[in-house]
């Protein structure tokens, strides 16, 4: 192994541990101040927020890649801007609004739960849409995340209607998202800032109108019953540029750890948002509403080492076919020549 371009196993994890971090710090960061900014600042306008969030992150994105260099431009077809990334920006949009309608209702550790349930909601549209069949395996995996979301839902002490739904449609959004990147992405070696440099744009106008006036006049009547809204609208700025530092910090930990890991981590990250929001909002969890949540987080991982050990699965029996088709080339080929 060639040492001038491979690093040393202790430098490489410590990598991962680095950006796993940076990880959950970002994702928590942007969780807890966006619920800061609804309940303790009383600024109730999901759709202003994420307004600002898009507004941010094109900044970043803009910054990052044509500023200051450290991402190469992904170019795309002109066309393609309008059939492809436009239809993906709503989606996006959408995503991100659900998620803040969610927040302004509901505690930060139901809304993370019910988010877990995007697996289940993905497979099932495969399923139902696109006739994609999957193995019992998979099937299997999703019963623990679908049982312990409805116990979590039904010991859940703040429930609320609105943003149950808000979250659990967020769910099928995001899987909507992530199967429809599949074909309109398709041909498009995307990473996460470049995702955020093209679609954040389409995404803030979109949104900016819906905000202006449906939510324009409550956002003008805070302002004028708030005498000092310096720290506020810091607070609501630094939301912003956290969650475009989110974007990139998903880009670092993809690059620096393996599939299992990420997913191992992902799942860890949930629970982390859970414990430091409770801390902070004291919001009350009875003991069958931890063990739904708990309950739904295995699953989750679970669901992800199945899925995993399939992927490799495939991989290997797609790689002996190909191997078996290149050892028989020569007895065909001696064939053909027998019959000439």
């Amino acid at each position: 192994m060639d040492k001038g371009t491979s690093l040393p196993v202790s430098l490489t994890q410590l990598r991962g541990i680095v950006a796993i971090l940076q990880w959950w710090a970002f994702n928590v960061l942007v969780i807890i101040m966006n619920k800061w900014i609804f309940q303790k600042l009383d600024f109730k306008f999901p759709l202003t927020v994420s307004t600002v969030h898009f507004i941010c992150s094109t900044i970043g994105a803009y910054t990052v890649i044509k500023v200051l260099k450290l991402k190469p431009l992904i170019e795309v077809n002109p066309q393609d801007r309008w059939r492809r990334i436009l239809p993906m920006s709503f989606v996006f949009c959408v995503n991100i609004v659900l998620g803040n309608v969610s927040l302004r209702y509901i505690p930060v550790s139901f809304m993370q739960t019910i988010k877990s349930f995007t697996p289940a909601t993905t497979v099932a549209l495969q399923w139902l849409v696109w006739k994609k069949s999957f193995d019992r395996r998979v099937w299997l995996s999703l019963i623990p995340i679908v049982g312990g979301i409805v116990l979590t839902s039904v010991t859940e002490l703040s429930f609320n209607m609105a943003g149950f739904l808000a979250a659990f449609f967020g769910c099928v959004v995001t899987s909507t998202k992530t199967i429809l990147a599949e074909s309109l992405l398709h041909g498009y070696n995307f990473d996460s800032i470049n995702t955020v440099y093209y679609m954040a744009p389409y995404a803030t106008m979109i949104l900016a109108l819906p905000a202006l006036l449906i939510e324009g006049p409550g956002v003008a009547m805070w302002f004028a019953e708030h005498e000092f809204i310096f720290g506020p609208v810091l607070i609501i700025l630094l939301s912003g540029v956290s969650a475009f530092c989110l974007n990139f910090s998903i880009f670092y930990v993809i690059h620096a750890t393996t599939a299992v890991t990420f997913n191992v981590a992902g799942n860890m990250k949930v629970a982390v948002a859970i414990v430091i929001s409770w801390i902070i909002f004291q919001n009350p969890i009875s003991f069958m509403n931890a063990v739904g949540c708990s309950v739904t987080l295995i699953g989750c991982t679970f669901y992800g080492y199945v899925r995993h050990k399939l992927t490799q699965q495939a991989s290997i029996k797609a790689s002996a076919d190909s191997l078996e088709s290149m050892q028989l080339l020569p007895i065909v080929n001696e064939e053909k020549a027998d019959r000439l």
